[in-house]
């Protein structure tokens, strides 16, 4: 097996009842480091991601400071619940109910995500902006525009989803797993990948390996994503946003031409205050390509 990583900054992890589920928090520094003007940092992870994932810009970070970061429901060592499909509200409930257990009566927080969990993180900061003081986005572009009339389709693509059982490939050793991880972003490099291998999945008794996630969440959701409900929430952020991306990510590698980056400019006027930023030699998973390049960007604006 390759060397792994070796992480500047320890964290340390707990569980906590978010919503009757066994939720994961790690969390890196300490309380004692809050004050008005350097308030807890919370990271949200994307989709098939884990908290872990925000090691190496933990660490290319220069200065110290507290900093959470849950496993989303169904995904690392939190509890999935008992569902055949994972809804963007209970996101936002999750973390409204995190906040309030893992920093009851705290003021303001800063609050950063990424992908998936920058949408979330978007949403969140316009229906409770009283509770955000930043807002870091990395690359939570949301989705494209939907039509009415393909609501039909929409929901019978997702009841024939339910009679299918999803599944995720297992693998034979956490070398697998590491490949996998630089098959998915040839910039990670080995050493990273190594090191977040074992935290991305879980040897099982048979002695193959997992992923720490639910296969559920392969499946659509059969709720139309409606960009004007979206920018509503958007246009009530009353914290700063500092928006990132990588000078490589591509929208249509997801979508083709169904959403461009010039509509999610569009889009992005919604918002108030926003500063946007662009990483060199880095594309989607920008926290994992160049760490300290965004460690700079995250300490100047926070």
């Amino acid at each position: 097996m390759n060397a792994p990583y070796s992480p500047r900054r320890s964290f340390s992890s707990r569980f906590l009842d978010i919503r009757g589920l066994r939720y994961r928090l790690i969390t890196w520094g300490d309380p004692a480091l809050v004050t008005p003007e350097l308030p807890p940092l919370v990271m949200l992870h994307g989709w098939m991601d884990v908290a872990a994932s925000f090691q190496f810009v933990v660490d290319a970070m220069a200065a110290d400071r507290y900093i959470l970061a849950p496993d989303w429901r169904g995904f690392g060592l939190s509890e999935a619940p008992r569902a055949d499909t994972y809804w963007f509200p209970d996101y936002l409930g999750d973390l409204e109910a995190l906040l309030d257990a893992a920093l009851p009566g705290a003021g303001p927080i800063d609050l950063l995500g990424h992908s998936m969990g920058g949408n979330a993180a978007m949403l969140y900061a316009g229906v409770r902006p009283e509770r955000i003081r930043r807002l870091v986005n990395l690359e939570g572009f949301g989705m494209p525009q939907t039509r009415p009339e393909s609501a039909p389709a929409r929901y019978a693509r997702w009841l024939d989803e339910l009679k299918e059982p999803q599944s995720l490939r297992d693998y034979a050793s956490l070398d697998e797993v590491a490949s996998r991880l630089r098959k998915n972003n040839p910039r990670l490099t080995q050493a990273r990948a190594a090191w977040l291998a074992g935290h991305w999945s879980r040897r099982r008794e048979d002695g193959r390996y997992e992923i720490l996630g639910d296969p559920a969440h392969k499946r659509g959701v059969p709720i139309l994503y409606r960009v004007e409900e979206v920018l509503a929430c958007w246009s009530r952020i009353a914290a700063p946003v500092l928006w990132v991306e990588g000078e490589a990510t591509q929208l249509s590698q997801w979508w083709g031409e169904r959403y461009t980056r010039a509509e999610f400019q569009e889009r992005l006027k919604s918002v108030p205050k926003v500063e946007q930023v662009v990483i060199r030699e880095a594309a989607h998973m920008l926290h994992h390509d160049q760490p300290e390049q965004l460690a700079t960007h995250l300490e100047a604006f926070l």
